[in-house]
């Protein structure tokens, strides 16, 4: 009962996807942390594997080198909606949701590595997965066409998420002046009955009376 209560509130929600968002960046980054120290340790070493054992780690390093960015891309898009778009936040932005957002990154990500390797199956032999060689992002880069694919594809991601960066930042400073401009037509409103009240004596005398009943009730 309690829990449904809890989950129903907009401000919890909103809490529990951001904890769900930081959470999955803390296991992201544990997991590159780690595979990427065991990479280089074993480069370090000098110390060979099979290829198809260096393709599953490289994975792994691949993909999670793109889950970073299109994270916080992610997480851009999350503000955009909760400041431009508050009243379908809640519907948007859910927990469901966020796990749906968290699949998705995922796929976004692995499209790249995707790409990549599929480049390298289709120039290598079956023979060559058994050979003993020092795991690096190079030894599958076989032909110089191979890095300009690759480059081509971090371009192109750099691109698409500075797009929806820069759309995000440039909608929410327009919700920031709109909001400002409404203020400056509000203030005034708000103020004038405040200002007429207080030449009212009753109205002053009993707004002294609550502060100062107030005051007292706080240093005892």
């Amino acid at each position: 009962m309690h829990m449904n209560v809890f989950l129903q509130r907009p401000n919890d929600r909103m809490i529990i996807v951001q904890i769900l968002v930081i959470i999955f960046l803390c296991i992201k980054m544990f997991i590159l942390l780690f595979v990427s120290d065991i990479l280089v340790i074993l480069t370090y070493f000098h110390f060979a594997i099979q290829v198809w054992l260096c393709i599953i780690i490289t994975i792994f390093v691949l993909m999670y080198t793109f889950v970073t960015p299109v994270t916080l891309t992610a997480m851009t898009l999350e503000r955009y909606v909760a400041i431009c778009m508050p009243l379908r936040h809640g519907q948007l932005c859910s927990t469901r949701s966020t796990m749906y957002c968290i699949l998705i990154i995922h796929g976004v990500s692995f499209a790249p590595c995707i790409i990549i390797l599929s480049m390298f199956f289709a120039t290598v032999s079956l023979n060559f997965y058994r050979k003993y060689m020092i795991c690096t992002v190079e030894l599958f880069i076989l032909y110089r066409w191979q890095d300009q694919v690759r480059s081509a594809i971090h371009q192109f991601y750099f691109l698409i998420m500075r797009i929806i960066i820069i759309f995000s930042y440039v909608q929410i400073t327009k919700v920031a002046k709109a909001l400002l401009l409404c203020l400056i037509y509000i203030v005034p409103r708000c103020l004038s009955p405040l200002i007429y009240g207080l030449r009212d004596e009753k109205f002053f005398f009993a707004l002294k009376n609550l502060l100062l009943t107030s005051s007292c009730s706080k240093e005892t």
